[in-house]
């Protein structure tokens, strides 16, 4: 006679993949100055790197274990929270740091065949900012590179935070104070911008702000910004424009 026996099911771990938007930064020597702008950049987008996982690329910061602590505790005590490194030795990294990542493809080198999931990666590099220059925009704008486009029919009211990596983005109405865009492309208000419009955020140098009236907090293109601190007042509360020429960026008025 054959006695059955039961045989509990093999428990087994499961691995799965997630793709998120994670934004970079770049820091440059001297730190200390670099943390100066990114107060700047905080002070003016207040709660911007909340719950957003960051990506500390130290490539163009020779640092050493001890220093790369000191940097990400720093960068702690401003809320902001770093998930993984790149352009790191790995010699320099020990086992408290977070973790080395390879692999991760530049903004600009994503084109319009990749896939969703390969569209990833912002750079931020609070550091870069463009002179401050008011004059009149080029005959011929140059063309988008991205061919998809997000139209949002309703505001974007404060707090809210919209990001679209794979073009340009088109608000009927306003984009009130404490809230943003982020595109891919260009960005195009047909109401009053007085949050924050960040475009050219894959890398797309050619990308453009257009808006109705100008009262914004931040305008950046291809991670050059200005601040309304830093904005000709006699451009603000009119239609104007904004683009990237030469790492400079411009602002000119639209009437």
């Amino acid at each position: 006679m054959t006695t059955a026996v039961a045989v509990r099911p093999q428990q087994s771990i499961r691995f799965r993949g997630r793709s998120f938007m994670a934004f970079v930064l770049a820091p440059n020597p001297p730190i200390l100055g670099w943390l100066d702008e990114l107060d700047n950049w905080s002070r003016n987008s207040p709660g911007f790197f909340v719950g957003r996982p960051i990506i500390l690329d130290l490539a163009a910061a020779t640092l050493d274990e001890a220093a790369i602590i000191s940097l990400i505790a720093a960068l702690g005590e401003r809320g902001i929270k770093i998930v993984g490194l790149e352009g790191a030795d790995p010699d320099r990294l020990g086992p408290s740091l977070p973790p080395l990542l390879k692999g991760g493809k530049h903004a600009s080198a994503i084109d319009d065949a990749g896939s969703a999931a390969a569209a990833n990666v912002v750079t931020l590099p609070a550091h870069r900012q463009g002179q401050n220059q008011t004059q009149n925009p080029p005959s011929s704008p140059a063309p988008n590179l991205e061919p998809t486009s997000l139209l949002l029919e309703s505001p974007v009211r404060s707090g809210q935070s919209v990001i679209f990596p794979n073009g340009d983005v088109t608000v009927l109405g306003a984009i009130a104070s404490g809230a943003e865009v982020v595109a891919g492309g260009s960005i195009h208000v047909y109401g009053t911008l007085r949050g924050r419009a960040m475009a050219g955020a894959m890398g797309n140098a050619r990308a453009r702000i257009f808006c109705r009236r100008n009262e914004a907090e931040l305008i950046s293109i291809d991670g050059y910004y200005r601040t309304a601190e830093e904005m000709d007042v006699n451009l603000r509360g009119r239609p104007t424009q904004c683009w990237l020429e030469d790492r400079v960026l411009s602002i000119a008025a639209l009437d």
